[in-house]
């Protein structure tokens, strides 16, 4: 391995370099040399050997006579997966350990191994597991992958999955967060340190042995089957009657005080959370609540909707109506919340013209209208009680050409300054009984799009990703709309194309909101709010130039663009919602500390 990975390097350094197919030749010599039916060598192993030398034989490591612009070459010649960070940030998903959901909807999931609505054949749910759903070894094995694989991880957006997030204990909220923080600040992570963490939950009884693992909750998860039990119940029996799972839970506790010190350490980290995302319900979307969760540092806030019908919601055992949305938009959005809402189509009691009518209410309707939506397809798993209404026929997954048509309208009719994030869960094929299992629903629903010449104006479909772009060229173009309670500008960098390059969502709330709700809300009214600034191209260390346009003055002009706007409006102050890791970045522009945010006078 040394003496191709030393080839590579001698390549480099000459000023050459090595796109996909030469490096494949390259690797393929090395494997004819081998007398070996198993590839000696591939792409995928030679940067975990680079990085395991660095690390372990610092003296052999410094023989090869690497400085950081070859070390940088070198990581974007072997990085597997580019797209990863192709967004500028690099996202790390966590899941906390099984909990009780406060509600028991018809289609979700009963996995007992995993939180409410998640399965445990799911990617993330897989490592959560393997890892004792702990959040600091979570990060650590993410961190470490994401390296291997030649991604910068400087910037990180941390996704906290798990059902309700309110639904935990504040405890424990509070304890997941703080040890997330953690483990990217105590970053890179020794091997010792792992074990001996995980050598915490083994010595208390907590597995992560598949086959042990389906033995502890199979006779629950059987009852639940057969329609003998709901979730809830048999949580209980499991973990609530668990002497190992007490005695872990009663560590799992830290204070806010214990947090702050976390955060004020990452600030100047290697790497720095740039966005913490939590996951919950309408219904658990309270002032008090979301002045917690600016405590606790999160800036999104995921948010299952799934319909807007009041008897589709009503059908399916949703346990929130509409105006309980309503109201979860207007606070988060005040609030300075960005919006990630969960939305799907093909639920019980629906037809496709009315999830087409649907979704273009949600993205028009001054109520709701959401920065993000994970749009999907209501898919039939096992152990749910949708099972019984499609085994008597009153309920059928659309077909192919169906659900592909009612996801086209849906995309065409999203607006500019939302983001379709996805369009399949990450259910494996054997988990579901009935619906697409096409992993690729979202390429061929683009298909479609293209046959049709139709423009695209959502933000995933014109994210300049990896490609070139002529900082020149770019046009700030501003988009506003209306809500319940504020007037929201979406300034975007646009290419001639009608890509975009970057974007701004400023929120200017309504003077008479405020002052109607003083006492439940953080800000006074004459105060604009900076919900989001995101700039596209490779992550970039905070210290170096980046690839693609980060960094390159875009943010910090779309702040002053901003900035203009809220004083031409007649606003006093201008806050944001910034991350812990930005409060730096913020503080270069002129905003200083206030409370929950950064602010800066106009």
């Amino acid at each position: 391995m040394e003496q191709l990975l030393l080839e590579i390097l001698a390549i480099l350094r000459s000023g050459k370099s090595l796109d996909s197919r030469e490096l494949g030749k390259l690797i393929d010599s090395h494997n004819a040399l081998v007398k070996s039916a198993q590839r000696a060598y591939s792409k995928k192993k030679i940067l975990p050997y680079y990085l395991r030398v660095k690390e372990q034989d610092p003296a052999r490591w410094a023989s090869w006579g690497v400085d950081d612009e070859l070390e940088a070459r070198l990581m974007r010649t072997l990085r597997m997966k580019p797209r990863r960070t192709a967004s500028g940030v690099a996202t790390i998903t966590v899941i906390t350990k099984p909990w009780k959901c406060s509600s028991d909807c018809l289609y979700c999931p009963n996995d007992l191994r995993m939180p409410k609505s998640y399965l445990h054949a799911e990617p993330a749910c897989q490592r959560a597991e393997r890892n004792f759903f702990d959040p600091y070894l979570q990060v650590a094995s993410r961190l470490r992958a994401l390296e291997q694989m030649g991604h910068l991880c400087d910037k990180v957006e941390l996704i906290v999955l798990g059902g309700t997030w309110s639904d935990y204990p504040i405890s424990y909220q509070t304890w997941f967060v703080f040890e997330l923080f953690r483990a990217l600040n105590d970053a890179p992570h020794t091997d010792e340190s792992v074990r001996e963490r995980r050598g915490f939950y083994r010595g208390r009884g907590i597995s992560c042995d598949e086959a042990e693992l389906a033995g502890f909750v199979e006779l629950e998860q059987k009852r639940i089957a057969a329609g003998e039990e709901r979730f809830n119940a048999a949580f209980e029996r499991l973990y609530g009657n668990s002497k190992a799972w007490a005695e872990v839970a009663s560590a799992q506790e830290a204070t806010l005080a214990e947090l702050f010190e976390q955060h004020r350490i990452n600030e100047t980290a290697a790497h720095r959370v740039v966005g913490l995302v939590i996951e919950t319900r309408p219904d658990a979307i309270t002032p008090g609540r979301l002045r917690f969760f600016r405590q606790l540092g999160c800036t999104k806030v995921q948010i299952g909707v799934q319909s807007l019908r009041p008897e589709v919601l009503r059908a399916n055992e949703r346990r929130i109506d509409v105006q309980q949305i309503a109201r979860a938009f207007t606070y988060l959005r005040v609030f300075g919340f960005k919006i990630h809402a969960h939305f799907m189509v093909n639920l019980y009691g629906s037809t496709p013209d009315e999830d087409v009518e649907d979704y273009r209410e949600f993205m028009s309707c001054p109520s709701f209208m959401p920065d993000e939506v994970k749009l999907y397809p209501c898919a039939l798993i096992e152990d749910t009680r949708l099972v019984a209404r499609y085994e008597a026929g009153q309920w059928r997954p659309y077909g192919e050409d169906e659900l592909v048509d009612v996801l086209v309208h849906d995309v065409l009719s999203t607006p500019p300054f939302c983001r379709v994030s996805r369009m399949i869960r990450d259910f494996s094929a054997g988990d579901i009984v009935a619906c697409n299992k096409k992993t690729n629903l979202r390429q061929m629903v683009e298909a479609k799009l293209s046959q049709m010449d139709a423009q695209i104006d959502e933000i995933r479909y014109r994210e300049i990703s990896l490609a070139a772009t002529d900082l020149a060229s770019l046009e700030l173009q501003q988009v506003e709309y209306e809500t319940s309670a504020t007037r929201e500008v979406f300034l975007q960098w646009v290419t001639p194309e009608g890509g975009i390059a970057g974007f701004l969502r400023l929120s200017l709330p309504d003077a008479s909101f405020v002052r109607a709700h003083k006492d439940e809300l953080p800000v006074s009214p004459g105060e604009a709010m900076i919900r989001e600034v995101h700039v596209y191209g490779r992550v970039a260390n905070f210290h170096e130039s980046a690839e693609g346009v980060q960094h390159r003055g875009l943010g910090k002009r779309l702040v002053e663009r901003a900035a203009d706007i809220a004083r031409a409006r007649g606003y006093a102050k201008l806050n944001v919602i910034s991350s812990v890791g930005t409060r730096g970045y913020y503080e270069k522009l002129g905003f200083k500390r206030a409370g929950l945010y950064q602010a800066r006078d106009l």
